[in-house]
């Protein structure tokens, strides 16, 4: 099966644009978070419930590569999915996109591009660990959230 893209939309706000009205290159960063967060409540989990449960998910590793600037004002699209899961590591390869207000946000698996003009593409790699940082493993610590992953996500 192949992973599936999921698009959560934003409007660039002032505050996130330096003097030349371009996103700060550390803006891109939050809206990689803002993009696994808003997918992993897509599943129906929610961060906060994975740590109440002692599990935690710090990011170990990131890439990105800035193509074009996103602008004041512009209407972009964070586009998500996981690229790796074993029990106790995860990737999560993530674009973001200018497209315009009155785009159509589809389902998109496999192969299939996201919508609009490609800006920013990235990838970050996380560890499950417990409150000590230790590594644990997903599927025995949590298996329905494990399971729920897979399931909702195609990996």
């Amino acid at each position: 099966m192949d992973a599936c893209w999921h698009l959560h939309p934003l409007r660039v706000r002032y505050q996130e644009t330096d003097r030349m009205a371009v996103v700060f290159h550390g803006n891109y960063i939050n809206w990689f978070e803002i993009g696994r967060t808003e997918m992993i409540r897509h599943a129906g989990l929610r961060y906060r419930d994975l740590e109440q449960h002692g599990l935690l998910l710090p990011v170990i590793e990131l890439e990105s590569k800035f193509i074009m600037p996103a602008l004041y004002d512009d209407f972009v699209l964070v586009c998500t999915r996981i690229s790796a899961m074993t029990p106790v590591r995860i990737a999560f390869e993530s674009q973001v996109r200018r497209i315009d207000e009155h785009t159509a946000f589809p389902e998109l698996c496999g192969d299939e591009t996201p919508p609009g003009e490609l800006l920013v593409r990235g990838t970050t790699r996380h560890a499950w660990v417990n409150k000590d940082f230790q590594p644990c493993r997903l599927d025995k610590a949590m298996p329905e959230v494990y399971r729920a992953l897979q399931l909702s996500f195609n990996v």
